[in-house]
């Protein structure tokens, strides 16, 4: 007698186990699906696509030529501003005018 109960109880949990792992493959299936057809739309792209090798009507557009030893600028560096001499003598100037002095009020009387 012992040991009917204990393949029925064995019974009942192997059924509730295979019960349990099929609700489970269920509920990830359905999450799947739900997941693919969303995200079709919002696919990104990592990477631009490929474009085509230029084709024969664009050679006129070649770029021109390097030459060696070619020009560069004749303008000189700039250089970092420096005050002049006056300007060092005086000291830097505020650039906005003082601030209006704060206005007192009389004092609070005590009760």
């Amino acid at each position: 007698m012992v040991a009917d109960d204990r393949k029925r109880t064995l019974a009942k949990e192997l059924l509730l186990a295979a019960v349990m792992v099929a609700a489970g493959l269920a509920v990830s299936g359905l999450a799947l699906t739900q997941l693919r057809a969303a995200h079709t739309a919002e696919m990104a792209q990592a990477t631009q696509p490929l474009q085509s090798s230029p084709s024969a009507d664009q050679d006129n557009t070649a770029p021109a030529e390097s030459k060696p030893g070619g020009e560069r600028p004749t303008t000189p560096a700039p250089e970092p501003a420096r005050p002049d001499e006056q300007g060092q003598k005086e000291g830097a100037r505020p650039v906005l005018p003082p601030a209006p002095a704060e206005k007192m009020a009389p004092p609070i009387q005590q009760k």
